[in-house]
C-alpha cells in the first residue's frame, strides 16, 4: 500500500466546508475525508488533534451557508467525525492486539504509551471542537455547543471504543497511570514507533476499503 500524501490544514478545512455546504451526504463526507487526513499523518496524538480542529473549522464554516437546516448539518458532520475516530480508536486496537499477539520485544513501556495515547483522543475531540465553538460566528456558536454538550452527556462512539480498548488491556497496565505517561512521552517528542506505524497501515486498510463499496455489493448481490 503506497503511503498517501499529507493533507495540509488548509485543505482539510477547506474540503470539510464543501461537505457541509453540499446539505447532502454530510456525515459520509466528513466521515471520509477524516480518515483520509488521519491515514496521510503519523498516529499520534498531535496529528489527530491537528486533524480534528481542521475538520471542525470546516464543519463551522461550512454550516453557516449550507443548504440544509443548521443544526442537522452540523450534527451530521459531528457524527461523521466521530465515527471516523471511532474507527481511528479501532485501529489502534487492532495493532495493539497484534503487537501483543506476536511479541517481538513489544514491551509493557511501548504498550502503555499507546494506550494513553488512545485514551486521549475522545477528550481531545471534545476539548478541540469546543475551541472550534468558541471562536465560530453567532450563529454556529450556540448549535455546536448543545450538540458538544449532548455528546459530553450521552458519549461519544469515539469514548465507547477507547473504553473497549483499556479494558482489553487493564490486566496489562494501569489506566490510572496512562496520563502520566502521555504527558512525559509528549514532552520528549517521543512515541512508539511500531504501534505508530502499526496503527496507521491498519487505517489505511480502513479508508482503502470505502473506495471499493461497489465491488462488495456486486459480489453480494450475485447468485
Amino acid at each position: 500500500m503506497e503511503t498517501p500524501q499529507e493533507l495540509s490544514g488548509e485543505r482539510i478545512k477547506q474540503t470539510a466546508s464543501e461537505s457541509v455546504r453540499a446539505g447532502a451526504g454530510i456525515r459520509e463526507r466528513v466521515h471520509d475525508l477524516t480518515l483520509e487526513a488521519l491515514r496521510s499523518r503519523r498516529f499520534d496524538p498531535k496529528s489527530v488533534r491537528e486533524v480534528v480542529r481542521a475538520v471542525s473549522e470546516g464543519i463551522a464554516l461550512g454550516a453557516e451557508g449550507s443548504r440544509a437546516e443548521l443544526r442537522q448539518s452540523l450534527a451530521d458532520a459531528f457524527h461523521g467525525l466521530d465515527e471516523a475516530l471511532r474507527k481511528t480508536t479501532e485501529a489502534g486496537q487492532s495493532a495493539l492486539r497484534q503487537l501483543v499477539a506476536t511479541g517481538r520485544g513489544f514491551t509493557d513501556s511501548e504498550l502503555k504509551a499507546a494506550l494513553a495515547s488512545m485514551k486521549r483522543i475522545e477528550d481531545d475531540f471534545l476539548a478541540t471542537v469546543g475551541h472550534v465553538a468558541d471562536a465560530a460566528s453567532a450563529q454556529v456558536q450556540p448549535e455546536l455547543r448543545k450538540i458538544l454538550d449532548e455528546a459530553r452527556r450521552s458519549g461519544t462512539e469515539t469514548g465507547r471504543q477507547v473504553g473497549s480498548t483499556l479494558t482489553e488491556f487493564a490486566q496489562r497496565v494501569s489506566v490510572a497511570s496512562l496520563d502520566l505517561t502521555l504527558a512525559g512521552l509528549e514532552a520528549a517528542g517521543e512515541f512508539g514507533a511500531r504501534f505508530a506505524l502499526l496503527a496507521a497501515g491498519v487505517l489505511g486498510g480502513v479508508a482503502d476499503a470505502l473506495r471499493k463499496p461497489e465491488a462488495g455489493s456486486t459480489e453480494k448481490k450475485s447468485p
